[in-house]
């Protein structure tokens, strides 16, 4: 049973082992994670009953904070690849899950490590801020992780004259240059789900619904910020439809959060922001999309596949998460 295991996690990236007929796969996921005192973390955007069986749901930045802290053996990671690295780097000793290793991030995926070791050598003087967005080995080479809910404030905490290279995502840096009127070096990367989102298709929802406020993550398009009402993270988002007297909201990031929000205001309207091309009507991220129940279940009930990371380069990564989490705490965020 380990060998066929192991080989098909080999091939596929996942365990494909079939559930017995007639399981409450969601009471046994739930049963297996308290005997084996594991946590299970989610984020906003897989699939809405996912997120119903984590201990934890949030943004990238809350994910961090709650792998620092706690006191599970395991931590299962249903998100994507980058995340399960954040967690195992911040919590060394625990095994650290993943249910599917092809849940990666085109975002991660367009900053190669050596690639963007040539970039920021040529400014060997400036400060190296990047994105979580990016693999343990980028991680290694910055100072200070950020997440679009800390970037702001984490920028803005640093000297007026400091001289930064902000990586990988070109849209979350141009936003950020805009609102603090820094001008900091980006290197050119973008997350695949923020960058199609169609600009036509949404002034006409907007056209059609005079009532709907139009909300966007910062990782969007500069044309599609420039028309929205509110600009904020995720989570960011989701605390805005909480907090906002309107009733209905077009809403510009990854459809999952719109899970959360229907479950806070459920008499309010969430329209997801249309894609290039899309024939949902939505825009998804396919590697979150990657994470489903039954992969879960037999993550868990096997253990496997599990994240490891080389100990030098937990050493080496560690201190840009730790700034990170250490400024965020300071910030008061």
């Amino acid at each position: 049973m380990i060998n066929n295991i192991e080989n098909q996690i080999k091939n596929f990236g996942y365990i494909s082992e079939p559930i017995p007929d007639g399981i409450d796969i969601k009471r046994e996921i739930r049963r297996m994670a308290d005997e084996k005192n594991a946590v299970l973390l989610g984020h906003f955007y897989v699939d809405g009953e996912l997120q119903d069986l984590c201990d934890f749901v949030g943004d990238s930045l809350q994910l961090s904070q709650q792998a620092a802290k706690t006191n599970a053996d395991i931590i299962v990671f249903i998100g994507v690849h980058f995340m399960a690295e954040t967690a195992k780097i911040l919590s060394p000793n625990k095994k650290v899950l993943i249910p599917d290793l092809n849940a990666g991030c085109s975002l991660a995926e367009s900053c190669k490590t050596e690639d963007f070791k040539k970039f920021i050598e040529k400014y060997s003087d400036h400060i190296v801020i990047s994105y979580v967005n990016t693999t343990a080995e980028i991680k290694a080479l910055t100072d200070i992780v950020v997440t679009s809910s800390n970037a702001k404030k984490i920028i803005e905490s640093l000297p007026k004259d400091a001289k930064i290279i902000f990586g990988p995502d070109k849209n979350l840096g141009n936003y950020i240059n805009s609102v603090t009127g820094r001008e900091m070096i980006l290197w050119d990367g973008a997350c695949h789900v923020h960058k199609q989102f169609d600009l036509e298709a949404i002034i006409r929802l907007k056209q059609e619904n005079p009532d709907a406020k139009l909300i966007s993550h910062p990782e969007c398009e500069k044309p599609i910020l420039l028309i929205s009402d509110f600009v904020g993270s995720t989570s960011n988002l989701l605390e805005f439809t909480k907090k906002d007297d309107s009733l209905k909201y077009i809403v510009a990031t990854e459809s999952g959060i719109l899970h959360q929000m229907r479950k806070a205001n459920p008499s309010k309207t969430y329209i997801p922001a249309p894609a290039l091309d899309s024939t949902c009507g939505c825009n998804d991220c396919n590697f979150m999309k990657l994470n489903t129940i039954e992969k879960v279940y037999n993550c868990i009930k096997y253990e496997q596949p599990e994240i490891n990371l080389d100990e030098k380069l937990i050493k080496r990564a560690e201190k840009s998460i730790i700034n990170m989490l250490e400024l965020s705490k300071k910030l008061g965020l």
